[in-house]
């Protein structure tokens, strides 16, 4: 037998790096499933914008990242009265939430950022996790979104409906 004694690697055992990089990968993918409220689940530029002023004709002030300025969305015709219409490749709502009352709010909703889909019963429908949000002002009428939609300005002029 020798007389050289059994001497430990030193630095951590590759059991121990194994468990370390394991969990590691574990907090990225809990931490890119995970839903907080308070922290921003809407994509860039959709964040809520200054207070919806009720003038009849526009809907509320702000910047949405929804569309090019002055294009048309719709005739006044196109919006039911007490209901609205989703306009998906603009990413915009209108509404009319009584008669001659028109009213534009983002189409991302404010939870984790999926397209609103369906306006029924005076409220914008949400089909990711069933939020609700007014036609009248966007505010949250069921979560579990706890911001209200975005408003974006329009112009009602004569029959047509534009961005502002």
């Amino acid at each position: 037998m020798s007389s050289a004694s059994f001497q430990p690697a030193s630095g951590p055992a590759r059991r121990t790096v194994v468990a370390a990089a394991g969990a590691a990968g574990l907090a990225v993918a809990l931490t890119a499933c995970g839903s907080d409220d308070e922290a921003s689940d809407a994509p860039a530029g959709s964040g809520p914008a200054g207070g919806s002023p009720d003038d009849g004709g526009a809907g509320g002030g702000g910047e949405s990242g929804s569309g090019a300025a002055g294009a048309a969305l719709a005739s006044t015709a196109d919006i039911p009265e007490g209901g609205g219409k989703v306009f998906a490749d603009r990413k915009v709502v209108v509404t009319q939430p009584t008669v001659g009352e028109f009213k534009a709010f983002s189409a991302t909703c404010t939870h984790q950022g999926c397209a609103v889909k369906s306006i029924a019963d005076g409220l914008i429908n949400c089909p990711c996790h069933n939020s609700n949000f007014s036609i009248a002002d966007g505010s949250v009428k069921s979560g579990p979104a706890t911001r209200p939609l975005p408003s974006v300005e329009i112009t009602v002029s004569g029959d047509s409906i534009t961005l502002a």
